[in-house]
């Protein structure tokens, strides 16, 4: 479980040291209000109507896709909701992204240096 969650936290912080203009976004209201435990009412209160909806591919539930924009530059911007379509996760990318890293972090890691 550990490897996992290292492996999580490594791409996460790799795909967010891509995008160096997010904290240029962080005073939207999406970024700044929406917390873990919102429903997906709450979050549309928030931020409106999502570009897209999508099913999570990896754990259970649902992903908002939005698109912030500030200063004439765009932002992709994530809010993804459990099985019980509560907000667990936001982050600066795509769902389709997010799914992604999640995928990349549970594929076993070929760096344990059994023999093989």
């Amino acid at each position: 479980m550990n490897r996992l969650l290292c492996s999580l936290v490594v791409v996460l912080t790799a795909l967010s040291g891509c995008n160096t203009e997010s904290g240029a976004f962080r005073g939207q209201p999406l970024v700044a209000k929406v917390d873990t435990g919102m429903s997906k009412e709450q979050v549309q209160q928030i931020g409106g109507p999502p570009l897209s909806i999508t099913d999570r591919t990896v754990e259970p539930g649902t992903c908002f896709d939005y698109t912030l924009t500030q200063s004439g530059k765009k932002q992709p911007y994530n809010v993804s909701f459990d099985s019980r379509g509560k907000v667990d996760h936001t982050s600066f990318m795509t769902c389709a992204e997010w799914s992604h890293a999640q995928q990349k972090a549970r594929e076993p890691s070929h760096s344990g240096g059994g023999g093989y």
